[in-house]
């Protein structure tokens, strides 16, 4: 489990890598059970104040859900599934600790709903990041709710509805990426946000990242279950598992 996120501490700041690179970090179930074990971990560990996530090599920060994995699951297999999913993304957002997203490279699906769900992100000009799921048959669903807390109406639905990925440039010309800087400088910018937050009083960082939760939570257990129940219905159709098998013999 540890080689599928590895950890590294400097200082009192953390970093969470995650470790696929071969699949452009693309997320499966064990890796989600590593990514919420990590974050629970370091959410209780009081040396740390600040965290930054990346991914692993030079293409990805993650590509979202690993197809292979989710092209073979079956309709009885989806609440537990997208169960998960929501476990991770809560872990994510039961952080008291500050977290800064390094995007290193494309961010798509629920790789960049965990960027989303950090205090800052960080990217570069020409990176990729979007949410392609109708591309795959799937509802767009918890990638919109997570958009519809730095979005308009309107930007969301194109992002969501189309499923087209978007530059790092217009990313942040629309308020999704914090920072932009050269795609060599991603992560030491992510850092040096983290070195920020970490010299903050941590009690006062607590208790505001508490109360933006407190503003969206509902909303996004709401999210979690319309994702058990639309996706169910998805792949009652077999149209998401036919797309993503045709995908993969066409990558294979």
């Amino acid at each position: 489990m540890s080689q599928l996120v590895v950890r590294e501490s400097r200082g009192d700041i953390a970093t969470l890598t995650l470790n696929r690179p071969s699949v452009l970090n693309a997320i499966n179930g064990a890796m989600r059970d590593a990514l919420i074990e990590s974050l629970q971990e370091l959410n209780q560990d009081r040396s740390v104040k600040a965290i930054v996530l990346t991914g692993s090599g030079d293409r990805a920060f993650s590509a979202g859900q690993d197809l292979t994995e989710a092209a073979a699951f079956s309709p009885e297999e989806v609440k537990a599934w997208m169960t998960h999913q929501c476990r991770l993304l809560q872990a994510m957002r039961d952080l008291e600790k500050p977290a800064v997203a390094a995007f290193n490279g494309v961010a798509a699906g629920v790789g960049f709903q965990l960027g989303l769900l950090a205090d800052l992100r960080v990217g570069y000009q020409d990176m990729r990041l979007g949410q392609p799921e109708v591309k795959v048959g799937l509802a767009s669903i918890m990638g919109s709710s997570l958009m519809a807390l730095h979005l308009g109406h309107s930007l969301n639905s194109e992002l969501s509805l189309l499923g087209n990925l978007i530059t790092g440039q217009r990313a942040h010309d629309i308020g999704l990426l914090n920072r932009v800087v050269t795609k060599e400088q991603v992560l030491a910018a992510a850092r040096t946000l983290a070195e920020e937050f970490a010299a903050l009083p941590s009690e006062a960082v607590r208790l505001s990242k508490q109360r933006f939760r407190a503003q969206s939570q509902s909303a996004f257990d709401a999210a979690c279950t319309d994702l058990v129940r639309y996706q169910y219905e998805r792949y009652l159709t077999g149209e998401p598992q036919a797309i993503m098998q045709r995908f993969l013999k066409k990558s294979a």
